[in-house]
C-alpha cells in the first residue's frame, strides 16, 4: 500500500502538476470525509458536501492564486458553513460550529499549503522533499522502536510511541531531508537537515493530534480505507502538521 501510495505521488508529480493536484484534493477529501464522520459517531454534524467544496476552492485558490486567494477563500468557506448550519436550528449550534471550522483548518486549509508549494519553481521537487522527509519520519519512528523501544513517550495519548522512536524519527528525517535537498535542490545539506529536525518535531505532534481526536470519539482509526494503515487521516496527520513550516523554510532558504 505504501508503494502504491509513493507510486501515485511520484508519477503525478512528474508528468503534469495539476494531476498531483487533482490526488491532493482527492486524499484530503477523504480526510475531510473521515473526519466527518466519525464527528457524526457523536452526533457532531458537519454538512460533508459544502465542506468538500470549501476544501476544493481552497486548494484550487491556493495554486492558482497564491496564498492572498488560499485566506480568503478560507475565511469565505467558514463563514459560509456557519450561514449553512443556522438554517439548522439554534440546538448544538456551536458545538458543530466548532467541529466545522476544525475540519476546515484541519485537514482542509492547511492542505492548501501543499498547493503553494507546488506552483513554486522546482514546485515538484519541493513537494518530494516534503513528503518523503515527513514519511521517513514514521519509517525512523517505526524501526527504532520496534527494535529500541523501551521509555514511553506519552503513554495516556499514544501508549506505542517511545523516545528510542523519536531518535530513530529525527535521524531519519534529517538524513532524508539534507540528502534530497542536495539532490533535488541543489543546495547546502544543512538546510535539509534544519528542514529535517523540524518535520519530526510537526510530524510527531501531529500524529499525537490526531489520536488526541481519535480517543475522544472512541474509535481506533478513521476508517480502513488504506488496508494496513487505517484512514486517509492516519497518513495525512503528520503531513498537514508540517507542510506549512516546511513551506516557509523552503521559501525562505532555496
Amino acid at each position: 500500500m505504501g508503494v502504491g501510495l509513493g507510486a501515485a505521488v511520484i508519477g503525478s508529480l512528474y508528468t503534469v502538476k495539476e494531476l498531483f493536484l487533482a490526488v491532493v484534493i482527492a486524499a484530503v477529501g477523504v480526510g475531510v470525509s473521515e473526519l466527518i464522520q466519525a464527528f457524526a459517531s457523536r452526533q457532531i454534524g458537519v454538512p460533508l458536501i459544502p465542506a468538500l467544496a470549501g476544501m476544493t476552492a481552497m486548494l484550487a485558490g491556493a495554486y492558482w492564486g497564491g496564498p492572498g486567494w488560499l485566506l480568503a477563500i478560507f475565511a469565505t468557506t467558514v463563514v459560509g458553513l456557519m450561514i449553512w448550519r443556522m438554517f439548522r436550528g439554534t440546538d448544538g449550534y456551536v458545538r458543530d460550529v466548532t467541529a466545522t471550522i476544525l475540519v476546515t483548518v484541519y485537514p482542509a486549509m492547511l492542505a492548501g499549503f501543499v498547493a503553494l508549494m507546488l506552483a513554486q519553481d522546482q514546485g515538484p521537487d519541493r513537494v518530494v522533499v516534503f513528503i518523503a522527509t515527513t514519511v521517513a519520519s514514521d519509517i525512523g519512528g517505526y524501526v527504532a522502536g520496534v527494535l529500541f523501544g523501551r521509555h514511553k513517550m506519552s503513554p495516556v495519548i499514544s501508549p506505542k510511541k517511545t523516545w528510542e522512536g523519536f531518535a530513530g524519527s529525527a535521524l531519519a528525517c534529517m538524513a532524508v531531508g539534507g540528502w534530497l535537498t542536495v539532490w533535488l535542490l541543489e543546495t547546502e545539506i544543512w538546510k535539509g537537515a534544519l528542514v529535517g529536525a523540524v518535520v519530526v518535531v510537526l510530524a510527531t505532534l501531529g500524529d499525537l493530534v490526531e489520536s488526541v481526536i481519535k480517543r475522544d470519539l472512541g474509535i481506533k482509526d478513521m476508517s480502513s480505507v488504506l488496508p494496513g494503515h487505517g484512514g486517509m487521516m492516519d497518513r495525512l496527520d503528520s503531513l498537514v502538521a508540517a507542510v506549512v513550516p516546511v513551506w516557509a523554510l523552503l521559501s525562505l532558504l532555496v
